[in-house]
Parts: structure tokens; C-alpha cells; sequence
């Protein structure tokens, strides 16, 4: 597992080819659980480091991040992670993942994250600890950090309150249709998949999110797909050890050379006391099709019928053209002289 500290990482071990699809290249799921544990080791050894209740750091949010390549079997991952912001009940994490060639020594980015925890006390694990504040620098990164922490309040705030949809089974869908490719996994959360607290890991949740989404990709495409990026993805429950998980995956968005896929998970609590099946997290994951020399491949266009899947469809396309307009500014910016 990866260790860290202020600033600090370590290699996360040698990717082997369960960790990987059938084209040799590392799941995203994968890498997203690693980024998580790092983020998790950093957080609770910060909000544990002064005298006080003891408590373990959960995952609250992840940023939109982006795969920016790909990691083959064969190949290192190190992570490393740092702690950015602090406000009174919450801890931004940013975790860097470097892929390196052990034969030639080659090393490059594949991934950049931010991750947002919340300490619970081991005690009682619905009160939320006191962070202890960090040391800045200069006074505009605690403004800049503060800036960050309100505008991830207010997205989280908007998700929580468009979460329920229900993904309903078609008969005899048409290919290239919402129906066709959608899919679920259902999951028994066991003792391995949880923290010292008894609630699911956030790496062990949004590795089982990648899996569906990646089934939805291909059963579109029917080629080699990977993960392109991960828009912002938000933990709005806990989920306790012994619930039955439903992940649910739909299409809601192609343009040429992507396809843009919405996962929530609903939980069924069954252990201690039975409650109501609740939405625990939900996010879009941006998946790009490639040919077996890996280079990318134009994608069947979603074939959208009802109402509702042409107003999913202009939203997706609305977080596309957003996403490519934020893209292209930073390249200019940085040509720039």
C-alpha cells in the first residue's frame, strides 16, 4: 500500500495483469483505489497528529480527475500525496501517481488528483473531529484553499439533490441504445473492503464504479476501452460493513472520440438496524475507445429515444464542451511566454 506523508510517497508495487484489462493496460479503478488509500494514510495521520480524540479519515469527494496516460502490467506506480487545505472539519489531499519503467528507468505522470476527507471519531462514528489547522506558506494558498473548499460545498450540495434516478432494465434493447449497454454488479461489502470504522473504503466503492462503467463502454464499442477521466465524484453516505451494494452504470453521452457514463451506488443496509435502500455516491466517468496499436478510435454515437434520455444526453454534452473549453484556455495559457 502506499505510505504517506507531508509531501512524501512511495512506490505502490508492481501493477500485475489482474490489475489490468485485456489489452495490458491498468484499470482505473485501480489507480483510483491507490490514490485513495495515499489520500486516506496522509489525512488520518494529520487529524491524528495532536493530543485528542483519535479518528480515521473518510473520503468525502474526489475531484474531476484525468487519466492522463496509461499504466501497463509490468510497470510501478508511485504515489505521492500532500495536504493543501485544512478548514475545521475537512482535509484536501492532492495526490500525484507517477508510472515508471523499472527496465529503462522511464518515469511519467499518469495521474493527478484531489481529494477531499472528513475525520470520524473512532468513538462514535457519527461525530465528525476537529482538523488540526496546517502551517501555509503564503497567506493566497490558505485563500486559494478556502476558495476550493467552498465551490466543492456547493457541487456536492447540487448532486445530492438530483440523486434519484433509478436505472430500470429494457426488454430487447437495440444496440447502440442507452438500454443496450447499461449495466449493474451487485456486491456484498465484507470485512476486507472497510476501515477500521466498519464503513467501505472510498478506493474499494470507486474501483466497483470503474468496473460498471468500463462493462458499459464496452458492451457500446465492443473494442478496448479506458478510463479518460472522472468528473467530480461524491460520497453522500456512509456504506457499513455487511450492506448490499447495486452499482448501476448508463450511457449518457457520446461525442466522436468518447463516451460519457453515469454510475451511482445504492446501498441496502441488512445488518443491526434494516433501513431503506439510500444513494451512497454518484459520478460520471469519461471513457475513450482504442484500436490494438492503442490509438484512439471513433465512437458509434448513442442512439437516445426517451424524453429523458435527450435531456441526459444536451447535460452531458453541456459537461463535454465545458471540459474541452477549460482544456484548450490551459493550453494557451501555457504557451504563454
Amino acid at each position: 500500500t502506499a505510505a504517506a506523508g507531508p509531501g512524501c510517497g512511495t512506490p505502490a508495487g508492481m501493477m500485475r495483469p489482474d490489475d489490468a484489462n485485456i489489452a495490458g493496460n491498468v484499470h482505473g479503478g485501480t489507480v483510483l483505489k491507490m490514490i485513495e488509500e495515499a489520500g486516506a494514510i496522509i489525512s488520518t495521520r494529520h487529524c491524528n497528529s495532536q493530543a485528542g480524540e483519535r479518528c480515521v479519515a473518510v473520503l468525502a469527494r474526489v475531484e474531476r480527475t484525468d487519466f492522463l496516460s496509461p499504466m501497463c502490467i509490468g510497470e510501478v506506480a508511485n504515489v505521492s500525496a500532500e495536504i493543501t487545505y485544512t478548514s475545521k472539519h475537512s482535509v484536501e489531499v492532492q495526490v500525484t501517481v507517477l508510472s515508471e519503467n523499472i527496465l529503462t528507468g522511464a518515469k511519467k505522470v499518469t495521474n493527478k488528483a484531489t481529494l477531499w476527507y472528513v475525520p470520524l471519531s473512532l468513538k462514535n462514528v457519527n461525530k465528525v473531529v476537529e482538523v488540526p489547522a496546517m502551517q501555509y506558506a503564503r497567506k493566497e494558498q490558505e485563500d486559494e484553499g478556502r476558495k476550493r473548499y467552498e465551490e466543492q460545498k456547493l457541487d456536492r450540495l447540487e448532486t445530492k439533490q438530483r440523486n434519484g434516478d433509478v436505472i430500470v432494465p429494457m426488454v430487447g434493447p437495440e444496440p447502440h441504445t442507452v438500454g443496450y449497454s447499461q449495466s449493474s454488479l451487485i456486491h456484498l461489502v465484507g470485512p476486507s473492503d472497510c476501515t477500521l470504522l466498519g464503513f467501505v473504503h472510498g478506493g474499494v466503492t470507486m474501483k466497483l464504479m470503474d468496473e460498471v462503467a468500463g462493462i458499459v463502454a464496452a458492451r457500446h464499442c465492443k473494442t478496448n476501452i479506458v478510463t479518460a477521466s472522472v468528473d467530480a465524484i461524491n460520497f453522500h453516505e456512509k456504506i457499513k460493513k455487511g450492506s448490499v451494494i447495486t452499482i448501476s452504470g448508463r450511457m449518457t453521452f457520446t461525442s466522436n472520440k468518447s463516451m460519457e457514463i453515469e454510475v451511482f451506488v445504492d446501498a441496502d443496509p441488512f445488518v443491526d438496524e434494516p433501513q431503506e435502500r439510500y444513494r451512497a455516491v454518484s459520478a460520471f466517468f469519461t471513457y475513450v475507445s482504442l484500436s490494438k496499436e492503442g490509438k484512439p478510435l471513433p465512437v458509434p454515437q448513442l442512439l437516445v429515444e426517451s424524453e429523458e434520455e435527450k435531456r441526459r444526453f444536451e447535460e452531458g454534452k453541456g459537461r463535454y464542451l465545458q471540459t474541452k473549453a477549460k482544456r484548450q484556455a490551459q493550453l494557451q495559457q501555457a504557451a504563454q511566454p
